[in-house]
């Protein structure tokens, strides 16, 4: 049992490292882009291109399936997704739902539409046995560092001086601009940040979820599901339901194997009658 709630937990913060930046840009944004898997996306296969071809160790690859990720989201924003910060949601999510298409059309016709394989070191391998409970390592490094990731975007975004401009930009725009905020660069590198975040996501997913290029399509609800649940105010809301919806979804799928699949969607429903609002936002 409690082998099967620590490898719920790490899938959990997985969820969370994938959807986070998706509630950055719709909860302190305000911008619905259902294009986040596709960075995820990118960021999976920049670690299994550098490996499988140029042999790159894995942990050698993560900085790169941030960074790359994250450049190619900043050149997004600035170029197509800034233009509709102040059009409809159903603009945005059309607008999205379009690059989704276009970069699973184009990362399947380059790369094939088989999953990727990537060999992960021999130390990142097996499980230990801790106080009786059979420890995944893969999965243990994942909850450090998803763990560490999740304070420091806490901290970036309660204590720091980006953060407090970037809720000032989002809450009155013109008023913040009055000030001497760059409402453009701190939307650009909150962007850029989030879309590095979902690489590194898809990164360090590709071993445990799978990577095809369908992955965008296969995550998008899962995203949406834990911002949704979460509340898109905050970061501790999607992490919490992170976990939640993690330990629920393993644990179901080991116990009724048959339903596995739709626990998930019974908890968020039930969630969301509780607590329509988000776990930790006002009504």
């Amino acid at each position: 049992m409690l082998t099967i709630v620590f490898d719920g937990i790490a899938y959990g913060m997985l969820l969370f490292v994938l959807a986070c930046g998706l509630s950055v840009t719709l909860g302190l944004m305000n911008l619905i882009n259902l294009a986040h898997g596709a960075f995820a996306m990118a960021g999976g296969y920049v670690t299994a291109i550098l490996m499988n071809s140029y042999g790159l160790p894995f942990m050698a690859t993560l900085p790169f399936a941030f960074v790359l990720p994250a450049v190619v989201g900043l050149a997004l924003e600035r170029s197509l997704y800034k233009r509709l910060y102040n059009r409809s949601h159903l603009d945005q999510v059309l607008f999205s739902i379009g690059l989704v298409f276009m970069a699973i059309a184009a990362v399947d016709y380059t790369m094939g539409s088989q999953q990727q394989i990537i060999h992960l070191p021999d130390w990142l391998q097996g499980r230990v046995n801790v106080l009786g409970v059979h420890v995944g390592l893969y999965r243990s490094f994942i909850v450090v560092v998803c763990g560490v990731l999740v304070i420091a975007l806490q901290l970036i975004l309660a204590r720091t001086r980006f953060g407090s401009r970037l809720r000032a930009a989002v809450d009155d725009p013109r008023v913040a601009q009055g000030l001497g905020i760059n409402v453009g660069v701190i939307f650009a590198t909150t962007f850029a940040i989030g879309s590095g975040l979902a690489g590194l996501g898809g990164a360090l997913g590709t071993e445990i979820l799978g990577l095809d290029p369908t992955f965008p399509l296969k995550f998008m609800i899962y995203f949406l599901i834990v911002v949704s649940v979460g509340g898109a105010k905050s970061i501790s809301g999607p992490f919490v339901a992170s976990i939640i919806l993690g330990v629920a979804d393993v644990a179901a799928k080991y116990y009724v194997p048959d339903v596995g699949a739709f626990v998930i969607y019974t908890v968020m429903i039930v969630m969301l009658v509780l607590r329509p609002q988000g776990l930790f936002s006002r009504a």
